[in-house]
């Protein structure tokens, strides 16, 4: 009999230290998984550390450290590289304008003076050619500037109905030339989100001109009171995997014409400096694009 009291006792005693263990692993469990989310989400140097003594555990944590030193070293690589292209965007855009702006100079003293009627012929394409590509320099300059800014934007309460209005009619005449008669839906209460008036305007003109580039001659436009823009066409020349990539810098689909694929880029970078979000869907032949500025 005192046999089996102690066994049931060694037994019993087993099982507190076993739920033990398991208490501690699970603790060192979650303080990994805590302090995990935690590295990901801020540039810190600090690794993780567990109280435990576990050699697993402690094994499990030293490896992933080991992998945190790998994706913070990766990170600081593509910080660098990022802000070396924008860099030389800027650059490169900067050291464009100044030729092209003598180019275009020029060609204003060429014009006026006498020509043959082949020279004159000649000298438009030079023209129509030149204003492209001060056109697309001009679109490469100023993302790259969107990019590189730490000034913030010029916050104030914004009522999105009027700039919306303001941004369509901007844009009757080339509407009018591509036999597009947009149908819009604005409501009458008036909605009111703290936005850059200039970078909102900015975003409707990308939208607009992308609408004319993919639309197959419709255009629907609405905005709810609860702050969603959408712009819906029949887009028949996309893909879904074209789609996708629409927001992504200097991505052109193949009728884009003479476009540096920034446009959504830009629309991209502002939206989310205001805290907005943007996305792109595509089902049936419909491209709709989606902007939501939240209260």
């Amino acid at each position: 009999m005192l046999w089996l009291w102690l066994f049931i006792s060694g037994l019993i005693l087993v099982i507190i230290s076993l739920f033990i263990k398991i208490h501690l692993l699970r603790k060192s469990a979650k303080e990994i998984e805590c302090s995990f989310s935690e590295r990901l989400l801020t540039d810190s140097n600090t690794l993780i550390d567990i109280s435990s003594n576990d050699k697993r555990m402690r094994h499990l944590a030293n490896e992933i450290n080991i992998q945190l030193r790998k994706l913070r070293d990766e990170r600081r690589k593509f910080q660098l590289g990022d802000l070396e292209v924008k860099a030389a965007m800027t650059n490169i855009s900067h050291d464009l304008r100044t030729p092209l702006t003598a180019i275009c100079g020029y060609l204003d003293l060429l014009e006026q003076e006498e020509k043959s009627e082949t020279v004159n012929r000649y000298t438009a394409v030079i023209r129509n050619r030149t204003e492209m590509l001060k056109q697309l320099t001009e679109e490469l300059f100023r993302y790259s500037v969107i990019l590189a800014s730490a000034e913030a934007l010029k916050i104030e309460p914004v009522v999105i109905n009027n700039i919306l209005e303001e941004s369509i009619a901007s844009f009757y005449t080339a509407l009018k030339e591509k036999q597009i008669v947009p149908k819009v839906s604005i409501p009458q209460k008036k909605v009111i989100r703290d936005l850059d008036r200039f970078a909102l305007s900015r975003i409707f003109a990308n939208l607009l001109n992308n609408a004319i580039k993919y639309s197959n001659g419709d255009l629907e436009v609405t905005l709810s009171e609860n702050g969603e823009i959408r712009f819906i066409n029949h887009a028949s020349d996309l893909s879904e995997i074209e789609v996708g990539k629409l927001f992504d810098r200097f991505y052109t689909v193949n009728n884009a014409g003479n476009s540096t694929g920034l446009g959504l880029s830009i629309s991209k970078a502002l939206v989310e400096k205001m805290n907005g979000t943007i996305s792109a869907e595509y089902h049936d032949g419909m491209l709709t694009i989606c902007i939501l500025f939240g209260l």
